[in-house]
């Protein structure tokens, strides 16, 4: 009996050995493979410069053995090896002064302006605006006070008689403060006090003016079209010398307008006014006056995707939708006014692909003549000559390496193959290319579109945990499109023994309007019933996929998403990292929060924050956080620590001394390793100084 008692103990020991062996090796695939892969693709990384008023290019690529430059006569259909680099390195200019930080908002009261003819000068002194002419300085307005001041940065009309700018109502600002804790230069923290406006917080009211420089006339219209302001924009002049147009963005985003403000009447009228009972995703709109004078260039989501429109500009009226179709948007590259060609991208009219593969297409701007410039799969980046005629095109998919062309801009004829990747080095160490994914989700009909990367040494007959890599914040689309030899955050995860996936699911873009909108005030959402219905019809097809250990981790938005799911939805996903989290939208920044979740601030931002619900965890968590975060407010992430407490929950916690926004940095990828490894594999990480 004692034999025996031995011998069990003893294979149990050989075994726990070997499985200590085997995950320490998963740790150095996982930590060595971002090298492993590097430099392995050759003639597929190619960055293009276009030679200005040319028909002539200029692009280096990777040989395989060292960076080459080649040009390109595009006229001639000729290209070249060069010697060197035809862009000398230049040095960077050292910044003088205090750098604004981006979340800063200006007061508009530095700097000055010339005029056209380069006698006269305005600059804002005072709270008015000051015009200095032959040496002579003057107030050119009075009546400006510190609650109500004008800005010095505005513009003349092109025959020097009025000088457009705005009227501030300044609002008291909002800042938040860090703690560096352990500064490079100095033993004693250091106290940060940052400007950082959240949702609900009062914001400048902005009142666009016209000033007659002769007489000192000005021109204050009413506000009853741009009243309840988010933003209103600096006002630009028409080429008639006599309006200037600006752009109001209604608070809570349902409304936008583009107004003409009259600099004889003061009168204001709309040329262009989008509305919508949720949100308008102004960010993607593009405006391009044409130089006729009479028309107007809008992009539009107003009919469920993103389109192009086009505005007769002195009656304020819809002329036409020029296109049109279950297809969206994504850019105006050029409008060619003498040629009646509009050239534009956009993603999803190719029913058969990828429906957020990006392609390039010309149109007349009476909405006939839909040519496809790029008509291969894949999505193409393309550097068009000034006037279009020609095209370096770059495509490719995260399955299939970059091919690199020549082409007609007429077209799209392909002139010349310029390169095409060779990835034989790269598939000699190993690399394998992640799968594409496609499973219905949450209704049943509406197909998401996903990866699934498995690891290198990958084994059908073996069980994996999945991991879910997730960033669902609404305003772009995440999963990788392009050919990428390393796909960090999904490749180094897999070799530890996972599957790693990741997924576009509803509340993220370039789909439709209505898949977007799943976030308006329910940003707890993320997504997260499509990616289970994903995930689940995944591991049905591939039994090797173990859907009863499900991990998730995410940063920022995707840091949210990660801790939501294991709170709403923790019967599925057992292990959650979270990352810089905004675990409370009234704590993160106001134009993010108050696009996607409205304004007032209300009940919603309760239901849907992290901290409210942090009662309800019952899975492994990590939360990590930058002390030094300038995007995601830090003590966001401080106050569900607060209520997890507070609630008698476990977790854990990783703070990164002097790290801003981060998903953990070299330290915080090593502790989620051994997170995932331990929680979802049962298995003991092995001890960091074994790794080293």
């Amino acid at each position: 009996m004692r034999i025996a008692i031995s011998m069990v103990l003893a294979l149990a020991l050989v075994q726990g050995v070997s499985a200590q062996d085997n995950i320490k090796d998963a740790y150095k695939r996982a930590f060595g493979i971002g090298s492993k892969y590097s430099r392995k693709m050759k003639n597929g990384d190619v960055n293009v410069h276009l030679k200005r008023g040319t028909h002539q290019f200029w692009y280096s690529v990777y040989d395989g053995k060292q960076q080459v430059y080649k040009s390109v006569d595009a006229d001639n259909n000729t290209l070249e090896v060069l010697s060197e680099n035809p862009e000398k390195p230049r040095q960077r200019p050292q910044w003088r002064g205090p750098q604004r930080h981006w979340m800063e908002v200006p007061d508009e009261k530095d700097g000055f302006r010339m005029s056209p003819d380069g006698k006269l000068q305005i600059y804002h002194k005072d709270n008015n605006l000051w015009m200095k002419q032959d040496g002579q300085e003057r107030a050119l307005t009075t009546n400006g006070d510190s609650s109500y001041y004008y800005s010095a940065w505005g513009s003349f009309s092109a025959d020097g008689r009025y000088y457009a700018t705005v009227r501030i109502k300044p609002a008291p600002k909002h800042y938040v403060y860090y703690v560096e804790s352990s500064p490079k230069d100095r033993l004693e923290p250091i106290l940060h006090k940052q400007e950082y406006a959240k949702p609900g917080d009062s914001l400048n009211y902005r009142v666009p003016v016209i000033v007659e420089l002769a007489t000192g006339r000005v021109v204050e219209p009413s506000t009853e079209l741009f009243q309840h302001q988010y933003q209103v924009s600096a006002p630009r002049w028409d080429a008639d010398n006599e309006h200037v147009t600006f752009e109001f963005n209604e608070r809570g985003h349902k409304t936008y307008r583009i107004l003409e403000l009259s600099a004889q009447t003061g009168q204001v009228r709309t040329l262009i006014e989008e509305k919508n009972d949720k949100y308008i995703n102004y960010n993607r709109q593009r405006r391009i006056d044409l130089q006729d004078g009479k028309h107007i260039i809008w992009t539009s989501e107003r009919d469920g995707r993103h389109h192009i429109y086009l505005y007769d500009r002195q009656k304020g009226q819809l002329v036409r939708q020029i296109t049109k179709g279950e297809y969206y948007v994504r850019d105006i590259q050029y409008v060619d006014e003498k040629a009646g060609v509009i050239y534009f991208s956009a993603c999803g009219m190719n029913k058969h692909e990828d429906p957020y593969l990006i392609h390039y297409y010309k149109i007349g701007l009476n909405g006939k003549g839909l040519v496809c410039l790029t008509p291969e799969e894949g999505t193409h980046n393309a550097t068009f000559t000034d006037d279009m005629a020609y095209f370096i095109d770059r495509y490719s998919t995260v399955t299939t390496p970059p091919v690199t062309v020549l082409r007609s801009g007429k077209d799209g004829k392909i002139l010349r193959t310029l390169e095409t990747a060779d990835i034989t080095a790269l598939e000699k160490v190993g690399w394998k290319a992640p799968e594409v994914f496609v499973a219905k989700g949450r209704d049943g009909k509406t197909d998401m579109w996903g990866l699934i990367q498995r690891p290198s040494n990958f084994d059908p007959n073996k069980k994996y945990p999945i991991i879910e890599y997730i960033y669902s914040g609404p305003g772009d689309q995440y999963v990788p499109k392009t050919f990428t030899p390393w796909l960090y955050y999904l490749q180094n995860m897999a070799e530890l023994g996972f599957i790693v996936v990741q997924v576009d699911a509803m509340t993220t873009s370039f789909r439709t309007r209505e898949f977007e909108e799943v976030c308006y005030k329910n940003l707890k959402d993320a997504g997260l019933p499509d990616r289970i219905a994903w995930i689940k019809a995944a591991a049905k097809k591939y039994p090797y996929m173990d859907v009863d250990r499900v991990g998730i981790y995410g940063c920022s938005a995707g840091g949210q998403n990660a801790l939501a799911a294991v709170l709403w939805h923790g019967d599925f996903y057992k292990a959650a990292y979270a990352a810089c989290g905004c675990h409370d939208n009234r704590m993160d920044k106001i134009w993010w929060n108050e696009q996607w979740m409205g304004y007032p601030v209300d009940s919603s931002y309760v239901k849907c924050s992290n901290v409210e619900n942090a009662y309800r965890l019952e899975r492994p968590l990590m939360l990590v956080v930058g002390e030094l975060d300038d995007n995601v407010d830090p003590a966001s992430t401080m106050q569900v620590v607060n209520a997890l407490q507070k609630a008698n929950k476990d977790f854990e916690l990783v703070v990164i001394p002097g790290a801003h926004h981060t998903m953990g940095e070299n330290y915080g990828d090593h502790k989620r390793y051994d997170f995932f490894v331990r929680h979802l594999m049962g298995v003991e990480p092995p001890k960091w100084s074994e790794l080293k």
